[in-house]
């Protein structure tokens, strides 16, 4: 019945240029029902719902919300209709509080003049215990680790009195304990009659959250299903167009050795804090392992550390028994350290270069690229960049867009096919490889790690998602208040194990033993 429709989207398209990112789809959502959207990286689920959100404008097409129309696509109009997006990627200001985040726009006020810096942590207190997602209200955003950030911007939209709620990839940033948390919110929030909308690539979460499920695939709605007509290897199938296997990566048998040693490491936080607490650890080539740990535990910091991000307090980090503790990045890289940051938008990509220009970064002083390290042969540049650009399978455009306008996915292929492409490298810290990626990109990316594994690579992998840390790590180190809480062979130790190691005191260590 059209009573029960809560959003009704017809024919639309979206053109960008030459990109059609959405092929005349019409969907219809129900009132209080959670409808899950999944399709590869680039198949035109976010430009979609950015399109029901005010952001775009479609080329084609109609938008009903609760059986009124739609005439002005904007932000502002999406809000009043009861819509509110949380993105991929976050929309806050770093250097306000979290509490002055939530209220911006809405700022509460002393005799009509000052802000009300005391209202608006009320406000946000009723918030938190209404939804009963936790932040810290006077705390700064740019303090708060991305699991925290995330509860903020999706604080930010209740508060705003949305009835339809559309969450891009809501659980790329969180552990697996938060994610079961965000999902007792959901179900809360159908139970009140909200609708929710979630994009996401994760099929077990849609088998485990969804009413409904639909696919899309290069810019076309697929198919729409009952999850429970559904399963994982048919919902993979639709999204690439092929049947996909979910088979183990074979892993070679490697000599091993020290390449990667850290010795009594402590480094500070942004604030000053303690982050990293005397850590050792000792990777060998041909490794990978595997850092477990609830976000803001150190794992940041750890991975500064060793890539020259941030000088540490005390301690030794030795690369093939050279000494990189306090080097400059850039040497530590021509050393044989390759790094895949945890944030592709503020410390992995130059989102208004183009896919060229960021894949040439650390390279562009080299022969084969520049001619006296000042003007650049852009024959081979191109050369180099269209064969990283066509391996990692980047999509949208070509090589001389701008990366602001890919999607995260593809931003995320773009870092990887980068670090990934620099010849002789020694070691690897790898986090959050496959944050925001599809089911087929994660496949390839975890191949790709795989491979340099095998080809004998030390790698530190840091990852918020469990599964992804089993499958790929030899050997897997819980890191809790920044110690090494305990180490585990993923072959034979479970989740629950891993879960409990990862929120538990640290055990006395020392690096002779480690």
């Amino acid at each position: 019945m059209e009573n029960d429709i809560a959003v009704k989207m017809q024919n639309i398209s979206m053109r960008f240029v030459e990109t059609l990112a959405n092929d005349d789809i019409s969907i219809s959502i129900k009132k209080g029902e959670i409808f899950a959207i999944v399709g590869e990286n680039g198949a035109g689920k976010s430009t979609l719902m950015n399109v029901l959100a005010g952001q775009l404008q479609p080329t084609l097409g109609s938008v009903e919300v609760f059986g009124n129309r739609i005439s002005t696509f904007t932000p502002t109009a999406a809000i009043k209709a009861g819509i509110g997006m949380v993105h991929q990627h976050f929309m806050l200001i770093d250097s306000f509080t979290a509490a002055q985040n939530i209220v911006l726009g809405r700022e509460p006020k002393k005799s009509g003049i000052f802000f009300d810096n005391k209202a608006a942590i009320r406000f946000t207190q009723d918030l938190i215990e209404e939804y009963g997602l936790e932040v810290p209200p006077n705390a700064k955003i740019r303090d708060l680790g991305v699991g925290l950030q995330q509860r903020v911007e999706i604080l930010k939209t209740l508060s705003l009195g949305s009835k339809i709620l559309i969450l891009d990839e809501p659980t790329a940033v969180l552990t697996p304990k938060e994610a079961d948390e965000l999902f007792a919110v959901i179900r809360k929030l159908k139970a009140k009659g909200h609708t929710i909308i979630i994009i996401t690539h994760k099929l077990y979460e849609v088998m485990e959250i969804s009413d409904r499920v639909a696919v899309m695939r290069l810019g076309k709605l697929i198919g729409i299903s009952e999850t429970k007509d559904v399963n994982e290897k048919k919902l993979a199938s639709m999204m690439v167009g092929h049947d996909v296997l979910f088979e183990s990566i074979p892993r070679d048998e490697t000599e091993k050795t020290p390449v990667l040693e850290i010795k009594n490491l402590t480094v500070s936080n942004s604030r000053g804090l303690l982050a990293v607490d005397n850590l050792c650890l000792k990777v060998n080539s041909g490794e990978i392992v595997g850092i477990a740990g609830v976000e803001g535990n150190g794992q940041s910091e750890l991975a500064q550390a060793i890539t020259g991000l941030r000088t540490p307090l005390k301690g030794e980090i030795l690369l093939d028994r050279v000494v990189i503790s306090r080097l400059s990045p850039e040497k530590i890289r021509k050393l044989g350290l390759a790094h895949v940051p945890e944030d592709r938008i503020k410390t992995g990509l130059s989102k208004d270069a183009t896919i060229w220009e960021n894949l040439l970064v650390g390279k562009h002083k080299r022969k084969e690229f520049s001619l006296f390290k000042t003007h650049l042969k852009r024959d081979k540049i191109n050369k180099y960049a269209k064969g990283v650009y066509n391996k990692f399978d980047v999509r949208g455009g070509s090589i001389h867009t701008t990366v602001a306008s890919l999607s995260g996915g593809n931003m995320q292929k773009v870092v990887v096919g980068r670090e990934f492409s620099f010849e002789n490298t020694k070691a690897f810290i790898i986090s959050q490889p496959t944050r925001g990626l599809d089911i087929a990109a994660m496949g390839f990316i975890h191949t790709q790690i795989i491979s340099k594994r095998n080809e004998g690579a030390a790698i530190i992998l840091i990852s918020a998602d469990l599964d992804e840390v089993f499958m790929l790590s030899d050997r897997i180190c819980t890191l809790y208040e920044g110690k090494i809480t305990a180490e585990f062979d993923p072959k034979t130790a479970s989740k629950e194990e891993v879960g409990l190691a990862m929120l538990t005191q640290s055990k006395e260590e020392t690096c002779e033993n480690s």
